[in-house]
């Protein structure tokens, strides 16, 4: 019998320490098509899907891109992003913290805005079972902040999305989990704030896996 609420969790920032190597892919892609863009401007969009980063980036540079340049920009921050990879490690506790919910019998599932073949490596380091529920931004209309992704998580795991908490470090991630309907806790593990998270909608905020992993209880898990 499960214990608590089922969890649903972001990855890049949430599970696994990735966030600035993406802001670094993403800044080589725009550079390869000529846009130059502070990191710090590109870290305030990461949780949203590359499709709605790209456009809310140049909506701040004013430039146009043709659709065949967007495709190439989201190929070079894959292409980037892999040459990044071995710098990527496991957030602390981000594996003890899924091994005790299954120990717990609590229901979990993973939930990003990147794409299938940017998340396996990562799904990898954290050691996540072939059979556990992930979606990718393939399996869904739109991504966060658009609340499609959590949804289809819930329905993957069979639990009503009232009945989840979504754990992410983006304001994205809990805009998102908010209009699914979905209570949410921040981590700090992203970069973002503690009053950022909270005006976005996040009942805790704790600064890592291993933080939330001492402070289960304070989340209903028993």
């Amino acid at each position: 019998m499960s214990r608590g609420p089922a969890f649903l969790f972001d990855l890049d920032g949430t599970l696994v320490d990735s966030v600035y190597q993406h802001v670094l892919a993403w800044r080589e892609a725009l550079e390869a098509v000529g846009i130059s863009l502070s990191v710090w401007r590109i870290h305030r969009r990461i949780g949203m899907s590359g499709g709605l980063l790209l456009r809310a980036l140049l909506r701040e540079t004013g430039r146009e891109v043709t659709s065949e340049e967007v495709q190439r920009i989201q190929q070079q921050h894959a292409e980037a992003f892999a040459r990044l990879l071995p710098q990527v490690r496991p957030l602390p506790g981000a594996r003890e913290l899924l091994e005790a919910l299954t120990r717990a019998g609590i229901p979990w599932a993973i939930a990003t805005s990147g794409r299938r073949d940017v998340a396996r490596p990562l799904l990898e380091l954290l050691g996540v079972d072939e059979g556990t529920p992930v979606i990718t931004r393939e399996d869904v209309q739109y991504a966060k902040p658009d609340p499609d992704l959590f949804l289809a998580a819930a329905a993957r795991l069979g639990i009503p999305i009232a009945e989840c908490i979504v754990v992410g470090d983006s304001v994205w991630d809990l805009l998102a989990a908010r209009r699914a309907g979905a209570l949410s806790v921040g981590l700090l593990s992203g970069g973002y704030g503690r009053e950022e998270l909270e005006r976005a909608g996040a009942y805790r905020v704790y600064e890592d896996p291993a933080d939330l992993l001492r402070h289960l209880d304070e989340v209903g898990v028993r």
